[in-house]
């Protein structure tokens, strides 16, 4: 959003044929996502009311208040991140995604589907409290910016909410029954729901598919168990585009960790694929850390198996998919585990026949930035290493990015209480140990990771003599791969093209 506006977020009303607007609320706290009951007398919306939201902002709550104006009230729910408030059928409750634990490590806990009555009876309570996956998408790709929370959908006899979850490498749909249980799965092939709306009757589902190689469709299918088998395929946009290309191959592995622990991937091999040469090969991280990578369209990885290359891009621990223990699994300990993960994915790809060990490359974005800052810092192995928009110093980050003071809740504690724990999950702290050539990409826009974390990284290792470029982007924010200016987003492909290619072909 850039930095805080002069005025705050409130809730106003438009008539639509006359134009006229009203604002109906008003204060220093910021309203969002608001929603209006089905008799059209009540608004419901989210705010944070603490005493400092900045600082407490996963401490949310839901307010209604009448949608000709007047007098707001809370609805009693738990200390906890709220979204997607929607009110069911009768009026009576509101549903809403979010958890009970405001302290909570970013990402860890399971956001769930909660309802709560209106004045607080029934008492909010989490349905999907055995459930141990968020309900929300977390798969990434390239193709649009799915990632987040969709809204819930209401059976209209209020017996049923519809939801989205991400679940070990796609996004699918569910419903939940409103006394609470565990869940049923609609979707059954590995995909990824970008997004989805139902009709009136709560029967069809018309959703925006996608997998390893549709690009974006839109399906419609029934609201049951297994009603992806039954798709129409309304829209396939790109379906002359596809027909004018050869797409490289694209298939889902599974791999060991170093603890037997079993890993999700995917490779993509070249057009004209032929398993007695040998290739050169890229391993992609992605950023978060909690997110996924999963069964969608993913250009970046396409495009650059298109020009020769073996790409291998996996779900190290620290994501989401696997549950809240697979994502806590790097809490206060980044460069751990999701590092030793990180090597065996490279160890997976070293051993399969066709791939030249000799020419392995690394990149990642963001926490696949700060992986790929880590792993040149600490190994050898790859013989170039492309880090965008990325994290180097926690310590200057926790003071510049604008989710950098979150960080305690990661680490345990501040970095003026805890520097040791900071300097040593810093990846500039192992600069003196890089070897591999490097190229920095960051967007002079960027305020989840600013500027001045690539600055540090290119200023060290210039003056230590290092093999390593750094591209600048104006203008661009942190997701410059995902909806950044399209010429610049192909100037940024061929950079870590031209990069891979001068050391690894």
């Amino acid at each position: 959003m850039g930095f805080l506006p002069k005025d705050r977020f409130h809730i106003w009303k438009v008539d639509i044929a006359g134009g006229r607007t009203r604002q109906l609320t008003k204060g220093k706290y910021d309203e969002f996502q608001p929603a209006v009951s089905p008799d059209g007398k009540w608004i419901a919306f989210v705010s944070n009311r603490s005493k400092d939201p900045d600082v407490d902002y996963l401490r949310d709550d839901i307010f209604l208040i009448p949608s000709r104006g007047g007098k707001e009230r809370r609805v009693p729910t738990p200390a906890g991140p709220i979204m997607a408030p929607t009110f069911s059928p009768d009026g009576r409750k509101i549903a809403y995604v979010g958890h009970a634990k405001p302290d909570d490590p970013w990402g860890v806990e399971n956001f769930h589907v909660w309802t709560v009555g209106l004045r607080g009876r029934p008492a909010a309570k989490d349905l999907i409290s055995k459930f141990d996956r968020h309900a929300d998408d977390s798969t990434i790709a390239d193709i649009g910016e799915g990632f987040g929370v969709p809204p819930l959908f209401w059976s209209p006899d209020g017996k049923r909410i519809f939801f989205p979850s991400s679940d070990t490498g796609s996004t699918h749909i569910f419903y939940v029954p409103t006394k609470g249980g565990l869940p049923t799965r609609i979707t059954r092939k590995n995909c990824h729901i970008k997004a989805f709306d139902m009709n009136g009757r709560m029967k069809t589902i018309a959703a925006v598919y996608s997998d390893l190689s549709t690009i974006t469709d839109l399906h419609l299918f029934p609201a049951i168990h297994n009603g992806d088998n039954q798709t129409e395929k309304l829209a396939a946009p790109n379906k002359k585009l596809l027909a004018e290309i050869t797409m490289p191959s694209a298939r889902e592995v599974w791999f060991k960790a170093h603890d037997g622990t079993e890993l999700q991937g995917w490779l993509v091999t070249p057009p004209g694929f032929n398993r007695k040469r040998k290739y050169p090969a890229i391993l992609e991280i992605h950023g978060g850390p909690r997110t996924q990578y999963g069964n969608t369209f993913f250009h970046e990885m396409n495009w650059l198996a298109s020009k020769g290359y073996v790409v291998f891009y996996t779900n190290p621990r620290g994501g989401t998919g696997r549950g809240e223990t697979f994502a806590d699994a790097i809490s206060g300990a980044w460069g751990e585990i999701d590092y030793l993960d990180c090597m065996a994915a490279a160890d997976y790809l070293e051993k399969l026949s066709y791939i030249n060990k000799n020419r392995l490359g690394v990149t990642g974005g963001s926490y696949g930035g700060y992986m790929t800052n880590w792993i040149v810092g600490h190994t050898n192995r790859f013989k170039a290493a492309v880090t965008q928009r990325s994290v180097v110093n926690l310590k200057s980050f926790f003071g510049s990015s604008d989710i950098g003071y979150s960080l305690n809740r990661e680490f345990g504690n501040h970095p003026w209480k805890d520097p040791e724990k900071y300097r040593k999950c810093s990846p500039l702290t192992y600069a003196g140990n890089i070897k591999t050539p490097l190229l920095i990409i960051h967007s002079e826009s960027d305020l989840r990771c600013g500027i001045e974390q690539a600055e540090e990284l290119f200023a060290t290792l210039k003056l230590m003599r290092k093999k390593v470029e750094f591209v600048r982007f104006p203008e661009e924010p942190h997701g410059l791969s995902r909806h950044g200016r399209p010429d610049r987003r192909i100037a940024r492909l061929e950079w870590i093209l031209k990069w891979f290619d001068k050391y690894l072909k």
